[in-house]
């Protein structure tokens, strides 16, 4: 009778498991057959891919804003272009955007390998690649290539600013991930710089801290844009507002070259992209069966078109 208690609750027990195991396939599966690049470019003796998308307002007589949008850990470039829906605004503004993938197989990640020598990193190198295989091909206005990120995304956002700041003129965070410390930006170039992070955030905490999809612990956020307003020679007081219920807007000013930095907290805001689309409901379910909820999104403010207002107001400076 205890034999067959036992092996009663090791299929009481792996029933679940098998379920949790084929959901998982299923939603790294299913996305990657969707989400389809169209572009491909040798960098560091790799082919690495990316989604283009020239609006229908570009003319080759007038030189457009490239505007580089890197998806999150463990995802793709066309999720990232559903979720922020930077196309709709391309055609607005005509600007072209592109979305690069990060490495592996599958869902990608933007990869922090050789971070001690931040100039033979290959995703720095592939980034630096793109944008010249992009300017040989299309005539984009060198003054006003920006680069933002979702999550891991935004952090390998940060490493571009201390790597390729002579090409990249303003920055996007959106619930960044920043895993090197501050300390590890040599760059003392003044990059300006828009984060925006939900303060219940419980997969990038705004407090910073460890949780369990990181190796090492995050920076706290409001630290985090202080350090770049260091960095940009700001003011060291900032200007705080609020745009809506729901919102702070911090800002430093008088920065070096006219480089502010502002923050957006979203009060009771979780890991998301504000406006644009909401996150797939089996990508919610994957996060919420490990134990990390997305979270609240906000639609006080449209990600995309805030962070496009702040890039137009920053070209390129040096």
């Amino acid at each position: 009778m205890k034999k067959k208690l036992l092996i009663g609750a090791g299929i009481v027990i792996g029933v679940p498991l098998v379920i949790i195991t084929l959901f998982v396939l299923v939603t790294m599966v299913y996305p990657s057959l969707t989400y389809r690049t169209n572009g491909a470019i040798m960098s560091s003796g790799e082919e690495r891919d990316y989604l283009l998308y020239v609006p229908r307002t570009y003319d080759p007589a007038r030189p457009a804003p490239l505007v580089i949008s890197l998806h999150g850990a463990m995802n793709w470039p066309g999720f990232q272009q559903e979720l922020t829906q930077w196309n709709r605004l391309a055609d607005d503004a005509g600007f072209i955007v592109v979305y690069p993938a990060g490495t592996g197989t599958g869902p990608r990640i933007w990869d922090m390998k050789g971070w001690r020598n931040p100039s033979t990193m290959p995703d720095v190198r592939f980034i630096a690649d793109l944008i010249e295989k992009l300017q040989k091909t299309y005539s984009i206005d060198a003054a006003r290539i920006y680069v933002n990120g979702l999550s891991n995304g935004g952090g390998m956002a940060f490493v571009l600013s201390c790597t390729l700041s002579h090409r990249i003129a303003a920055v996007g965070a959106v619930a960044a991930a920043e895993l090197l410390p501050f300390t590890w930006c040599k760059d003392t170039t003044a990059v300006p710089m828009m984060a925006i992070h939900g303060d219940a955030d419980e997969i990038v905490p705004y407090e910073g801290g460890k949780v369990w999809i990181a190796p090492v612990p995050f920076p706290s956020v409001p630290q985090w844009a202080a350090s770049w307003a260091k960095r940009n020679r700001c003011a060291t007081t900032p200007v705080e507002t609020r745009p809506a219920p729901d919102l702070k807007r911090t800002e430093y000013k008088d920065c070096a070259d006219d480089a502010s930095v502002v923050l957006y907290t979203v009060q009771g805001g979780g890991h998301q992209w504000p406006g644009g689309k909401p996150v797939p409901r089996w990508l919610e379910l994957e996060m919420k069966m490990f134990g990390s909820p997305m979270g609240r999104r906000t639609e006080s403010i449209d990600g995309a078109k805030e962070l496009w207002a702040f890039f137009r107001a920053h070209p390129l400076h040096h």
